[in-house]
């Protein structure tokens, strides 16, 4: 299950891309089957920042345990491809039977250090690519954009309005809960997820009645605690219907003004003025929400500028990836193979070679040091760093999910908070100018060396 339109539109199998199943085809015909490794990572984090907030797992882990192909798919494949009928075959009896290991849903993680880890035969490996790096980019990004918005809003609760906007409403209501957003606008995410749900009121309603004020009544008397929009004509003449509906309805029917939403303009002028006449009319409990495309950047403006808003309600820059001068936007996470083992037991290590993508070759496990001291990135053989934290953890052993890999969403927001909780100051900054170290150890850096050499033109040497 990647997201809720997608997984009911089609099958597991067909969740690739068509060169997956074409590449498949080639490697069975030539028996280039082995057992092989592959890392999932990214090699810039979202945003131009310095770090990621790892998401996704739990629909990764639901992909792969589904991936199949029904018969309807292989009949389809059939007419785009002229496969050997015993290739569709193998096809129509593919289960994955390998390991992985991750990163838990909710680790702070940096970029050039594997957040998952896929040992299975070349085949199984390969065409699962796609559909996991569908799953771990979105979610990853969301997940990141999201716990950057919350700490740009320094205690002020930020609410995920995103669903208008959103290609998969679904993993952005659950990516920006796990980010630390309180709430989602999205009802069926939240009954879905069981994500605290929010809300106010449309410009639409206000636009209903003849008179804000009677729009204002209207929901006054219908809520006992209730949130109006006050942008639609004019915030100033509309804080002042406010009130007094406040006033009134409180008086009559104990109903209460919880919170005032202000949706387009100077938010740092409005929310001034509509808090001094709150105040003013003895309403100090009342919240002020601001909304209106926002994201980390406009809402650390409005922080630093001290201005009186509560919270903030943030869609647009959740829901779509967007690109900077620096960075192409989304995760940008990459499925690259790094080891081979021939059915005779060869063990080859695997390397890309290219100018700034060039690959580390061999299983790998990630350590890290102390509290974010640095990560140190070295080979599956090599023994723990000394006062280390293993951080990929196996999540698919033979196939089969581990139990315990999917904990409920209320603890993986615990855990992604708590860990957030402990980033240094310095990786926290919206534009950092200091990167995370992550350091590969001496034997990784020999490999890739000897890796490098082995494959450069005229050379002869094996590894």
């Amino acid at each position: 299950m990647l997201d809720e339109f997608l997984s009911r539109a089609i099958s597991g199998g067909l969740q690739t891309d068509l060169y997956h199943p074409d590449a498949a085809y080639v490697a069975w015909r030539s028996a280039r089957i082995g057992i092989t490794t592959f890392d999932l990572y990214t090699r810039r984090a979202p945003c131009d920042g310095a770090f990621l907030l790892v998401a996704g797992l739990e629909f990764a882990l639901d992909f792969i345990r589904e991936f199949r192909y029904e018969e309807k798919g292989l009949r389809y494949l059939t007419q785009v491809r002229d496969y050997d009928p015993k290739f569709v075959d193998y096809l129509r009896h593919i289960r994955f039977t390998g390991d992985v290991l991750a990163m838990p849903e909710g680790t702070v993680a940096f970029p050039g250090e594997p957040l998952i880890r896929v040992t299975a035969p070349f085949i199984e490996g390969l065409l699962i690519e796609a559909g996991l790096l569908q799953a771990i980019n979105t979610s990853t990004w969301v997940a990141t954009k999201a716990a950057r918005t919350v700490l740009a809003a320094n205690g002020r609760r930020v609410s995920e309005f995103a669903f208008r906007r959103a290609a998969a409403p679904f993993t952005v209501a659950r990516s920006a809960y796990i980010g630390g957003c309180a709430s989602t606008s999205f009802v069926a995410a939240a009954e879905r997820f069981r994500i605290p749900a929010t809300g106010t009121i449309p410009h639409a309603l206000v636009q209903l009645f003849p008179d804000e004020t009677e729009a204002f009544m209207a929901v006054a008397e219908t809520y006992n605690r209730y949130t109006v929009l006050l942008d639609t004509y004019d915030v100033t003449n509309a804080i002042s219907k406010v009130i007094k509906v406040a006033h009134d309805v409180e008086e009559r029917l104990g109903h209460h003004l919880a919170a005032v939403r202000l949706d387009s303009g100077d938010l740092d002028a409005a929310s001034r003025h509509v808090r001094h006449a709150l105040d003013a009319a003895n309403l100090y409990r009342t919240r002020i929400i601001a909304s209106g495309d926002l994201d980390e950047f406009s809402i650390q403006t409005l922080v630093r500028a001290d201005a009186p808003i509560d919270g903030f309600g943030v869609g647009t820059s959740l829901g779509v990836v967007t690109a900077s001068s620096t960075n192409p936007g989304g995760l940008g996470g990459v499925y690259k193979a790094v080891h081979y083992v021939e059915d005779d037991g060869t063990s080859t290590p695997l390397i890309k070679l290219a100018e700034n993508k060039t690959t580390w070759p061999g299983r790998k496990e990630v350590y890290r040091i102390g509290a974010f001291e640095c990560d140190v990135v070295q080979l599956e053989s090599e023994p723990p760093p000394l006062g280390s934290k293993r951080l990929l953890r196996p999540v698919i052993l033979s196939g089969s999910v581990v139990s315990g890999s999917s904990p409920p969403l209320s603890e993986v927001r615990e855990f992604a908070q708590q860990n957030l909780s402990e980033l240094p100051e310095q990786y926290r900054h919206l534009s950092p100018t200091t990167e995370y170290s992550v350091v590969p150890s001496a034997s990784l850096e020999r490999l890739r060396s000897m890796a490098m050499d082995a494959h450069q033109p005229g050379a002869t040497s094996t590894i």
